[in-house]
């Protein structure tokens, strides 16, 4: 990530997600994630913003978790969180890569 700050539209890309899923996360962890506005009043979220909905995300669609025991987990250890999301990412990068060999082969 290089940009400064990313659309609703890139970040629910980012995310492999909806936009209306994004925009209602970050109602829902306000607390966390505060997308800057500009003038027309669009949301921009910064790559620490698209990060914790990574985390969000993950709470939500991998470990299935509701929405109040996701906001109960990010009150907590969101390191260790952190780390595991991370780790996860980066695995699914390394299969991919795996894939594209396998597929040139």
């Amino acid at each position: 990530m290089e940009k400064l700050y990313y659309s609703i539209g890139e970040t629910a890309e980012i995310l492999q997600e909806n936009v209306s899923a994004v925009r209602f996360w970050t109602k829902q962890f306000a607390q966390y994630v505060k997308p800057h506005r500009n003038g027309k009043g669009n949301r921009l979220f910064t790559a620490a913003d698209i990060e914790t909905l990574k985390q969000v995300k993950h709470l939500v669609k991998v470990d299935g978790l509701t929405l109040d025991g996701a906001s109960r987990a990010m009150a907590g250890n969101r390191s260790k969180l952190d780390t595991k999301v991370k780790a996860l990412e980066s695995l699914k990068a390394i299969r991919a890569q795996l894939v594209e060999i396998k597929e040139s082969l």
